[in-house]
């Protein structure tokens, strides 16, 4: 149990940074403790991956302050030692093994020869890389090649592992071998980040989100405490076209409470209550009628992906839940 007294794993306190004048965190603070797995959440350039950067030291905040078990990542090599990164990319050596990326890794973070083989050992064994610990790293499927980038991270028994898209492009057996790596490190005392653009990753692996837009936290807490309000919210409908709508079906779109989606414009959402209270056969003759190329209405409950389009309404301020 962690005394009450000991600093809490990470501190940011009124970070802010700034990439050639334009601003990429705006005064965000943040706070994490042991055994925590923290998602954050946020559209492309919300300042995700820079407050990473922060976190694991390759940049200093122009304003405020990062600490890691009360130490700077950036100033002080001690402190991040204590820190393991795992970047989206997968930065391996193709024509090594597994246990020979492990040991050249091992060797550039200051591991002793005493220490090195155990560590290497440990990681396998934490990351269920055994099996494949002899193969060149370019014969692993895409899958296993990140499990391989986690256990890098790990070689220095970190306290804290920052993880950027950790899952990007695996399948879902993959993604399922991956969750299970990351819940036992939680389990082991460790605390994450881990950013994410998949809604049912952070659902499954998180004890809290963080949600970002334009350089500042939008909502933040306990996930479960976020999620309870939506217990008893009425349900959403997704509405999917046989094809992109005319100026006259989408208007009865709108007037029926739908809004697109990005990146298709086949597909359409009424948020939790937006659709009149029909239910989904209902809606789906109504919007027929009035000349919808309507295909299928999809009911679901509200969850993290309605509490992530809520946060990035315009609505000013920030909030949070413990």
């Amino acid at each position: 149990m962690m005394r009450s007294d000991a600093p809490p794993l990470v501190s940011v306190e009124g970070a802010a940074l700034a990439y050639r004048g334009r601003p990429a965190l705006r005064g965000l603070d943040l706070t994490l403790v042991r055994g925590t797995t923290l998602a954050l959440l946020g559209p492309n350039g919300a300042g995700k991956t820079s407050l990473i950067r922060l976190l694991a030291g390759r940049l200093a905040p122009d304003a405020g302050s990062v600490r890691i078990l009360a130490g700077d990542p950036h100033a002080d090599r001690a402190t991040r030692k204590r820190i393991g990164f795992v970047p989206q990319e997968i930065a391996l050596y193709p024509r090594l093994t597994v246990a020979e990326n492990l040991d050249v890794f091992a060797r550039l973070a200051g591991l002793k020869r005493g220490e090195r083989r155990g560590a290497v050992a440990a990681a396998i064994g934490r990351c269920a890389l055994a099996e494949v610990a002899g193969r060149l790293v370019a014969t692993l499927s895409g899958g296993y090649q990140r499990r391989v980038n986690i256990a890098v991270s790990l070689l220095s028994e970190p306290d804290l592992i920052l993880l950027d898209e950790p899952t990007q492009g695996v399948d879902l057996d993959a993604r399922a071998s991956i969750h299970t790596v990351l819940a036992g490190l939680r389990a082991g005392g460790a605390g994450l980040v881990i950013s994410t653009h998949d809604f049912s990753e952070a659902e499954r692996l998180a004890d809290r989100v963080a949600i970002l837009a334009d350089g500042q936290i939008r909502l933040e807490g306990a996930l479960a405490a976020l999620m309870r309000p939506l217990e008893a919210a009425p349900p959403e409908h997704e509405a999917v076209l046989e094809s992109p709508p005319d100026a006259a079906a989408e208007a009865a779109l709108r007037r029926s409470g739908f809004s697109p989606l990005t990146g298709d414009a086949r597909f359409w959402r009424a948020d939790h209550g937006a659709a009149g209270g029909l239910d989904g056969a209902a809606l789906l003759a109504a919007l027929r009628i009035s000349g919808v190329p309507v295909a299928e209405i999809r009911v679901r409950r509200p969850g993290l992906e309605t509490l992530y389009r809520d946060s990035l309404a315009d609505r000013p301020g920030l909030e949070s839940a413990a």
